[in-house]
Order: C-alpha cells, then structure tokens, then sequence
C-alpha cells in the first residue's frame, strides 16, 4: 500500500497518490482525464470536457445551501516533467515514485507534480467528500498550464457559471495571492555555419550540472545558477585556447531554471593541458561565486568521440556572445509591493539542432510595460547578432484587486482557524486567472495553496502539514460563501 494512503485529509491524498501513477506531463493528460472523467460518472457527478480538453465537473449544493454563490475551484492537472541526468524515467509512461520523508512528501528523482497535483486533489476530494458543506459547486481542471496554458487560452465563455474562482496553484501557507505575472515566450533561431572538424584534434564532452533548478518565476529572485549562463561563460573563456564547438544544450522547459547543460569541443593536442587547467580554474571561480545558493556545482570534462564537423569560428563567437549577453533573472523589483519580482527572464533551453542553435527564454511581468521592455531588450540584441527571434504565447497578467470580497473571506477564515491573517501576495508566476478575466470578467478570484518546495526540478516536495491546513481552510471558505 502506498504511504500516501496513510495521510490525511485521506480523500486529498487518495487523489494524489492516483495522480502519480498515471502519466501526466503537459500535452500528455489524456489517461489522467479519462480516469476522472469514470471516477466522476461512478459517482453521479455531471463531467464535460470542453474544445480546449479541460474538465468541467458540477455538484448541486448541499442542502440548504442552494441560495449560496456559486463557486468553481479550479486546479490545473498537468506536470512539469524534470529528472536528474541519473534517473532513466519515461514521464509518459512511468508512475511517479513518491514517498514520505519526514513532514514531506518527495519523488525519487524527478519533479513530484504537487504543482498542481495537490490542488487537483483537493478540488476532486471536496466532490468526493459529502461532509463538505458548499453552494452550487463546479470544478474546472485545465490542460497544458506548464506548456503555454492552453487550456486556459482555449477555455470559452459560456461553459462555466460561477461567480467566485479560488484556484489552487499557489504553493506556500500562510499566503493569499491576489495577482499574478504575465508572460511571453522568445523563441530565438541561430542559424549556424558548419564546417568539417579538424584532423587530429580531440573531442570532449564538458558537463556543468548539480545545480538546484527551480521555478522561472518563483525562484528566479534566489540568484540560483542558470546551467545555460554558466555554461556559455566558460566556453566564451575557452575560446582562448582556440577550441571549436560542435554542440551545445542545457535545460528543458523554458519556465525552469536549467539545472544541467552540457557541450561537446575539440581540442588541438597541444592546447589539451591548457584547457583542463583553464577549465579546473573557471570551475573554482564559479564554485565560490554560487556557493552560498547552489553550493553542488560540477564541470566534468571527459573524452568523447569526436564529430564529422563542428560550428564555424565565426557563428560560434557570435552564439557564445549573445549567449553571454543574454538577459537572465531579475531585471527589476516591484516599486509597489515590497519583496516582489516585477519582471525578469530566464534563459531556459539550448538545443542543438540539424539547422541551427534553438535558444527559448520566458519573460515575466506584472505590467505590460515591463514584459514589453524586456522584449525589446532581447529583440535588440537578438539584431545585433543577426539572428532570428520570435515572441508567442504572451499570456495577460493578473491585476490585483485588494478589495475583493473572496480575499477578505479567505482572510477571515485563516484568521478564525489559525490565529493570524494570511499575507497579501502578487506571485511572480504565471496563474491561469489572468486568463479566464477575459472569458469572465465577472469572476472575484483568489488563489491559495499549500507548501511546496522546489516546483520545476527532482528537489520538488510538498509539505504534509501545510495540505492539511489548506484543506481546513478550503473547507471553511466553501462554507461560508455568502448568499447570492
């Protein structure tokens, strides 16, 4: 029997512990959907999915509740799929290894998926629970939030009739978040000259990796080492010692801090000594700069086979240069709300491609002005270089309203159940709410959730007494929604 099984609130993590064995990276949804829309047909629980794939599940209110105004709780119900170079995991088609440690709960060496899984959780357990006292009651659960939000893109007027939306994609206790950052991607394209390797030169494989990753967004604030950046500095420095690149990647989704990157170059022999030591040297000086966040940073050098051709000299000057010029992280501090990011980018994914170098970075702002600035900025130098970049998926913020009437009861309630208010938070993370503003302007929405550490890498856990406090509180708000 699972350990999750043993926990409580027992329906929540009976839902999570499903969740985690059944595939469920962004675009990959289809299994996981299809078992909650059976759970909810077993049930009596009226489901339908809508053009975009997400789910829509209604419950009558409890009796005597049915003048109450109508809520939907709302969750989104695919992962960010992240493992450690050492954990061979197919997340299309492995279950989830999670296990208890201590207060938390973890995965063996991948993401956990409680963003958004515990939420996920939450909304089916309060269908599932008939002690829950509630209004009129429906649950949205949207598709692909981690890879563009393309449930919440695709989520139509009309479908859903609610008036108060508490999502559930927050990740720390003891915080109500009333707005959120927008975003877009930039989708930069370096098309590189190849030429025939050099005769007689040896080939190796430089691998920086042991970083902590994190949240673009929630973590980008931490100064974490940015795979990418790190990488393309020291390569820029190599450039010294006359080395020709023949590959280059690092992370995997554009809204994670890339934890690994990795190049492949060749060596003149007689330069070999030179670049180990100049290598061994760079790896101390980095090591000492990340030290007090990302203190397990790694550079191994080691021999591989060598390539039929590599990048010209000149493309490969020009991509390290943009690579190192690049923007990354925080580029300004809210002026408005203490403590909080405004806007930042992350350098998020390098591939070597048969056409070209791929680069993808994601830019988030609380204001438009801010993303537009970046945009601008990553547009410019993209000009320089001569190279190609596009900008898609932009996705609105979420503007904060301090005088909603659900805040001022989540408030209420968390003051009533544990002694204190909440604090007011502005996420620097890309909430679906923005989104469905334009579908329901009408909505007065609020988001709430629980501890979650290290959302995006293998270092994610949540914490089991923060879920039972946001049940307690999920179940105290459901209760006291005022009459229509």
């Amino acid at each position: 029997m699972s350990e999750l099984l043993q926990l409580t609130p027992s329906h929540l993590w009976f839902f999570f512990d499903k969740f985690c064995q059944i595939p469920r990276p962004s675009k990959h949804e289809a299994a996981l959907s299809q078992w909650i829309q059976d759970w909810a047909k077993t049930q009596g629980i009226s489901v339908k999915v809508d053009p975009a794939g997400n789910l829509i599940l209604k419950k009558p209110a409890t009796p005597g509740f049915e003048q109450r105004k109508s809520v939907i709780l709302q969750a989104h119900i695919d992962m960010v799929p992240q493992a450690n170079a050492d954990t061979a995991h197919d997340f299309t088609k492995d279950p989830i290894q999670a296990y208890v440690d201590g207060e938390w709960v973890r995965a063996r060496g991948t993401t956990l998926g409680a963003d958004n899984g515990i939420g996920a959780a939450a909304c089916l357990a309060v269908l599932a629970d008939d002690s829950v006292q509630h209004g009129p009651l429906e649950v949205l659960l949207t598709v692909d939030e981690e890879a563009g939000m393309g449930g919440a893109f695709g989520l139509q007027a009309g479908w859903l009739d609610g008036e108060i939306l508490l999502n559930t994609d927050s990740e720390q206790d003891a915080e109500a978040y009333m707005g959120c950052a927008g975003g877009v991607d930039a989708n930069i394209r370096f098309a590189m000259q190849r030429e025939t390797a050099p005769l007689h030169y040896q080939a190796f494989r430089i691998q920086l990796k042991g970083l902590r990753g994190g949240h673009s967004g929630v973590n980008i604030h931490q100064d974490r080492g940015n795979a990418n950046k790190l990488l393309s500095r020291l390569l820029l420095d190599l450039q010294a010692e006359s080395i020709h690149l023949a590959s280059l990647s690092g992370g995997t989704l554009r809204n994670a801090i890339p934890r690994e990157a990795e190049a492949l170059i060749l060596v003149e022999p007689a330069r070999v000594d030179a670049v180990l030591a100049l290598v061994a040297e760079r790896t101390q000086v980095l090591q000492n700069e990340l030290k007090e966040v990302d203190s397990h940073l790694q550079i191994v050098m080691t021999p591989a086979e060598s390539p039929a051709d590599c990048f010209s000299a000149a493309d490969q000057r020009r991509l390290l240069q943009l690579l190192v010029a690049c923007p990354n992280g925080v580029i300004r501090m809210s002026h408005a709300i203490e403590g909080v990011v405004e806007t930042s980018t992350n350098l998020g994914v390098i591939q070597t491609r048969a056409e070209g170098v791929y680069i993808q970075c994601l830019i988030r702002s609380l204001n438009d002005e801010g993303r537009h600035y970046v945009q601008q900025m990553t547009a410019s130098l993209c000009a320089l270089a001569g190279v190609d970049c596009q900008f898609d998926g932009a996705y609105p913020g979420w503007a904060p309203n301090p005088d909603s009437p659900a805040l001022a009861l989540l408030r209420q309630k968390h003051e009533e159940l544990f002694g204190e208010l909440p604090k007011l938070m502005v996420i620097h993370a890309g909430l679906e709410c923005g989104l469905f503003k334009a579908q329901y302007p009408h909505w007065d929405m609020v988001s709430f959730g629980p501890t979650i550490q290290g959302a995006h890498s293998p270092d994610e856990r949540v914490h089991i007494p923060a879920v039972a406090r946001f049940w307690q509180l999920l179940v105290a708000m459901l209760a006291a929604i005022p009459n229509k």
